[in-house]
């Protein structure tokens, strides 16, 4: 492990968000909200510290798979010490823990709070939560290689650590351009749906930061009701919609804006990402005309298609208080939080293709012990993968679950029922804000002892890098030459 090399590079990261730090001022300066020092103190001290970091760690050597791994799982837990700078500061957030699951929330694309009154919080406060989903969404690291020259050297182990999902593909022969690429999506979908909220009567900055929050799949709102608080079918479709192309592979997205229709709907992935979506809506819809709690047909779709979209993309905004809908419905959106987006995307839980790959895997083994002389290979769509990538897949799994597990025992450790542990875990690790019981969507964190947020905020980092990430570091073998 090049620890040199590794400093250098959080150093430069250091100042990127040191820079990033000074975009909430001119909010600051235009509302009147008296916080802009906390962000200049902030930035300034990411200058310090980083430049201090790439001025004097210089080393020769390239980097390596190691070193990538080490950068995105430190770069991400720097981000989200000095990202909570602002915060304590302007004393909004007094405790530095409460400060850092913020932080840690925001760039993980999390959207669980310890907030209690949003509304009365700084303008430009609002914005920098909103903003750490958006360099968070589609990955800092991702972001560094595109803006950053100076990370362009190995710049494929950072890529590879980084990219959510079981493949990092490339767009591009080389990674900068391929960042350049994905950024370039994620910056066009943003400002689409921003002018569409604006159009629906959101003010520019509430429709700024909640385009931020909806491509990145954060859900940080500005409002304490989140998006109920508009009571707009116009605002809540817009963001049905820009929630599940959150969800869907940046790839496709690019290969949509090059003409190339056949590759976009060709992939298999999504036409199950839709599938499910689809499904899950119908069978919630009948649930919730059943028990009476919508009358309208247009109702019930609303308010359905939005929360299963919500949670399957792992956005969790809000419309509706789900845990008054029958059990049914609430059981189908516990197991969405796990099923997450597409690979690809900024969605996290396990991902769609990584669970169709999980159910053919299974297919494949029941069909061998029928016809043992048989061969027959597991398939995305027509080509076959690797078994590297199946393994990975398998451990994934089991890597996922017995987190979810180990997690859950320790939130119950740490006095919560049963219920809101599990669902506190599982919201956490899958990146997707509100759960269930007294942590639910019209719910938030700030109950949670100090214990049960550290707990969460490993799992927020696990979650979003995707557990190997994290978990190799923890490998002595790891640290040696």
């Amino acid at each position: 492990m090049n620890l040199i090399l590794t400093l250098r590079i959080l150093g430069a990261l250091l100042l990127f968000l040191g820079g990033s730090l000074f975009a909430p001022i001119p909010f600051s300066i235009y509302y009147h909200d008296g916080v802009w020092q906390a962000f200049f103190y902030s930035a300034l001290i990411c200058f310090v510290v980083g430049g201090i970091l790439y001025r004097y760690c210089k080393s020769p050597t390239e980097l390596t798979v190691r070193e990538g791994f080490a950068v995105v799982t430190f770069g991400w837990t720097v981000f989200a010490i000095f990202g909570a700078l602002p915060y304590l500061f302007s004393g909004a957030i007094a405790s530095p823990l409460d400060a850092i699951f913020e932080t840690m929330s925001g760039f993980t694309t999390t959207g669980s709070t310890i907030l209690t009154e949003i509304e009365t919080l700084p303008q430009s406060l609002l914005f920098w939560r909103s903003l750490t989903h958006w360099l968070g969404g589609m990955g800092i690291i991702v972001l560094s290689l595109a803006i950053l020259p100076m990370l362009g050297v190995g710049g494929m182990q950072l890529f590879k650590a980084e990219v959510p999902g079981p493949t990092a593909d490339r767009l591009k022969p080389r990674i900068q351009d391929t960042a350049k690429m994905l950024w370039g999506v994620y910056f066009l979908l943003t400002m689409v749906e921003t002018l569409l909220l604006m159009l629906g009567g959101m003010t520019f900055f509430d429709a700024l930061c909640h385009s931020f929050a909806t491509l990145a799949t954060g859900g940080f709102s500005t409002k304490n009701a989140s998006i109920a608080a508009y009571d707009s079918s116009y605002i809540d479709g817009v963001i049905t919609l820009f929630m599940i192309l959150a969800g869907i592979n940046f790839a496709l997205h690019f290969q949509l804006l090059r003409g190339r229709f056949r590759d976009f709907f060709r992939s298999e992935e999504l036409r199950v990402y839709l599938g499910i979506i689809f499904l899950a809506t119908a069978v919630i819809m009948i649930c919730n005309w059943s028990g009476g709690i919508y009358s309208h047909f247009f109702e019930n779709l609303r308010y359905s298609i939005f929360q299963v979209s919500s949670i399957i993309t792992t956005t969790g905004f809000a419309t509706a208080d789900y845990e008054y809908w029958m059990v049914l419905p609430q059981y189908i959106l516990l197991l969405l939080m796990f099923v997450g987006g597409c690979a690809g995307s900024t969605g996290g839980g396990m991902k769609v293709a990584r669970i169709l790959l999980l159910f053919k895997h299974a297919q494949v083994q029941v069909f061998r012990l029928i016809h043992p002389r048989a061969i027959r290979l597991v398939k995305l769509g027509n080509r076959p993968v690797d078994k590297e990538v199946l393994q990975s897949i398998l451990g994934f799994f089991a890597l996922f679950i017995g987190i979810f597990v180990i997690g859950s025992l320790l939130m119950a450790a740490s006095g919560m029922d049963v219920v809101s542990a599990s669902a506190a875990v599982v919201a956490c690790l899958a990146n997707i804000g509100p759960g269930l019981g007294t942590v639910g969507p019209v719910d938030n964190f700030a109950h949670v002892p100090a214990f049960g947020k550290s707990v969460l905020i490993v799992c927020m980092l696990m979650g979003r890098l995707e557990v190997f990430t994290v978990l190799v570091l923890f490998f002595p073998s790891f640290w040696r030459k």
